[in-house]
């Protein structure tokens, strides 16, 4: 206890002391300004692209959505339809509307990965609504293809066919095929409810079974016809009717021949 004592009252250890203190300070502060120019960084990247995206509304989607975004008589408001809405619509190339029609369809997108994300950063910007899915959502590694199955048959089969190839609705509309639709664009239509489809919320749908969904349709896109053709997979009645048809030109010919001879 003396030895501690007189370590206190050496000359040298507030001079220790005085050091370790700027030196913990001096850390500190380095930590809190890193961040704090992190977060400054953001916050600029950030408010420079929904910039970029208002510039880029204004000039080629406000004509029918509005300058504000609050909607014409050519076209809804956008207000409060989030990121996921707005990416899902800008690249898939149904917006913007080529043409006035009963329903957009899908087409090669008119604007660029950045500029997609600029606009629906705006389109955030104007009010609350689904956001952009992430890479953790979009996994389906471990999601299982025979429950994405049952999910897809009580959900989506009824428009867009079990096997995923899409169907005509009522009006004039249609479900689409889903042969080419990316991960990040199934789940968006599910969080979004694009034109006809219905929106399929976590308390309908909760991530995993949307992760589900998504690994079943993969395997149809990828699923090979070992049988020979798919027939667009619509089944024994498409099937049956084919070897019908088949059936039916065959024996045309044959009669045809037959009566030919017979002359």
């Amino acid at each position: 206890m003396t030895g501690l004592a007189r370590s206190r009252r050496h000359p040298a250890a507030r001079v220790a002391l005085l050091v370790l203190g700027l030196f913990l300070t001096g850390a500190a502060y380095a930590g809190i300004s890193a961040a704090t120019s992190a977060d400054a960084d953001s916050t600029i990247a950030s408010a420079t692209k929904i910039e970029e995206g208002r510039r880029l509304f204004l000039e080629g989607c406000s004509s029918c959505h509005g300058i504000n975004g609050q909607g014409t008589d050519n076209g809804p408001g956008v207000i409060g339809a989030g990121a996921a809405a707005t990416h899902f619509q800008v690249s898939t190339g149904r917006m913007p509307l080529a043409a006035p029609a009963v329903q957009a369809q899908s087409r090669a997108a008119q604007y660029d990965e950045e500029q997609v994300e600029a606009l629906a950063a705006y389109v955030a910007s104007l009010a609350p609504g689904p956001a952009i899915p992430t890479a953790e959502q979009l996994d389906f590694t471990n999601a299982d293809v025979a429950t994405g199955s049952e999910l897809f048959r009580a959900n989506c089969s009824q428009c867009h066919q079990a096997a995923g190839g899409g169907g005509a609705l009522t009006r004039g509309k249609f479900a689409p095929t889903l042969m080419a639709a990316t991960p990040q664009q199934i789940y968006e239509a599910m969080i979004t409810g694009p034109q006809n489809m219905p929106v399929f919320a976590d308390t309908t749908l909760p991530e995993s079974d949307k992760q589900d969904i998504i690994a079943y349709i993969d395997f149809l896109q990828k699923g090979e016809d070992p049988g020979g053709a798919p027939l667009g997979r619509f089944g024994p009645v498409t099937e049956g009717l084919f070897l019908w048809i088949g059936a039916m030109a065959i024996f045309t010919v044959a009669a045809v021949w037959i009566g030919s001879r017979v002359r």
